[in-house]
């Protein structure tokens, strides 16, 4: 019966706090979601690019790609994740704007690869 009484958009108000004790502004959402979505644009730019013949540049996920492409490149998204996390939990949100640069970059790079890769085949 209680919210019932609450008048529109109380709600909204009562969830806005536990967000900011979580570090999670709206700024930092907006962030986080481009740095989740590089993320898959850049595991599935690599897994193209494997199949078409291309191989890893990085050095630590060669290493990961041991355990199979798919698995190794998973694994490090898996770390790329827990490091934004770690950013989020010690307030440093502003590394994952820097990152989502690199992030945007590696998955034109791969694009870029892919076109070409797809052009001498």
């Amino acid at each position: 019966m209680d919210r019932m009484l609450l008048e529109k958009g109380a709600e909204d108000r009562m969830i806005a706090p536990n967000a900011r004790q979580l570090g999670i502004l709206p700024d930092v959402s907006l962030s986080l979601q481009v740095f989740l979505y590089l993320q898959v644009l850049d595991l599935l730019t690599t897994l193209v690019g494997f199949k078409l013949g291309l191989s890893e540049a990085s050095p630590f996920v060669r290493y990961l790609i041991g355990w199979g492409p798919a698995a190794g490149v998973l694994l490090s998204k898996i770390v790329a994740v827990t490091l934004a996390g770690i950013c989020i939990a010690v307030r440093k949100t502003h590394i994952i704007g820097w990152i989502n640069y690199w992030y945007a970059a590696l998955v034109v790079w791969n694009l870029a690869l892919i076109l070409l890769a797809g052009n001498n085949g």
